[in-house]
Parts: C-alpha cells; structure tokens; sequence
C-alpha cells in the first residue's frame, strides 16, 4: 500500500477544493493540476535541469482528487497527464521526464485509490502522447518515457500489478505498439 506524500495529500486536498461543485469537473481538474505544476516548477529555479519530482506528487493528487469527487479515473488520469506534461513544456522543464513523472505519478494514484491500475497505465501513456503531440515533441518518445513511468510505478505496487500493466500497455490499439514492446522487453525483472 502506497502512502501519498506530504506534497500529494496536499494537491490532492488542494485540487478537490478547486474541482468539487465545478461544472464541468474534467476541465476544473485540468486547469487545477496544470497550476499546480506550474507553481511547484516556479519553486524549483533551475527547471531544465530539474527532476521534476513534483510532477508525480501533483499528478498523484489530481488523481486521488478526481476519485474524491467521483469522477472517470480513465479520464482523469488522462487529463491530468496530459495538463502537467503541458505545463513542464509551457515552462521549459523537460517534456520527457515530464511524460515519465506524470504517468508514474497517476498510476501510483489510481493504485492508492483501489482504481483499475491497468486502464490507469494507458490513459497515463494516451495523455502523454497528446500532449507532446500538442507541443511539437516526440510522441513516440513520449509513449517510451510515460510507459515506463507507468511500469515502474506499477512495479511498485506488486509483480502482478506490474504484469498487469505490461500486458494491457501491449494490447492497447491506441498506444505504438513497437515501442510498446521494446519497453516491456527492457524493463521485465
């Protein structure tokens, strides 16, 4: 069982304050975790060389927000990676390692929260892929670094769970499936 982090609980009872009773629930969830991102890079000073650490942390929250009030973990967690990658990007961090903490941050939410951590793993990686697509990056480097991130978060959970996750990263259609591979090749224990 995963314990969120000091700086997760806090996005997290952050961001459901921000969302709670907004209209349209996704969009207050996206806008909430993009500032949050925002504000916890300002914090860091030398982003481009930073390891973007807050990135998992507001992630994490924003999902284990969206579960608080109820809302589609699926498409939460693919708002919520998309914003924070958005939001790396829009302030010069690396949108890579972004990608990585982003996915690794929602999967680790989802699991804390009891969430289908495989359907988690793809959202993380689909949101990652838009954004970087949306910013002119790499999607296929993105789809590598979010799979990943997601992996290694599943990993944490338990050996199944990262089973689990591997094998539903495979069998996505929307996902590339050739990069797919070569990271579940590279990453099996």
């Amino acid at each position: 069982q995963m314990v969120l982090s000091k700086l997760a609980e806090e996005m997290s009872n952050t961001i459901v304050a921000t969302i709670k009773g907004a209209d349209d629930v996704l969009s207050a969830l996206r806008g909430a975790v993009k500032n949050q991102v925002t504000g916890t890079l300002k914090d860091v000073g030398d982003i481009a060389s930073s390891s973007l650490e807050g990135v998992a942390d507001v992630v994490h929250g924003g999902v284990a927000a969206a579960s608080k009030v109820g809302v589609s973990l699926t498409g939460a967690v693919k708002d919520a990676v998309a914003s924070a990658v958005l939001a790396v990007s829009e302030t010069g961090g690396n949108i890579m390692t972004a990608a990585s903490k982003a996915a690794r941050g929602a999967v680790s939410g989802v699991a804390e929260v009891g969430g289908d951590v495989a359907n988690a793993a793809v959202s993380a990686v689909e949101g990652a892929i838009e954004s970087a697509g949306n910013v002119g990056a790499s999607t296929m480097d993105a789809a590598r670094e979010a799979s990943l991130g997601a992996i290694k978060a599943a990993d944490d959970v338990s050996d199944e769970v990262g089973k689990t996750v591997r094998d539903a990263l495979l069998a996505a259609a929307s996902l590339p499936r050739d990069v797919i591979e070569k990271v579940v090749k590279g990453s099996e224990k």
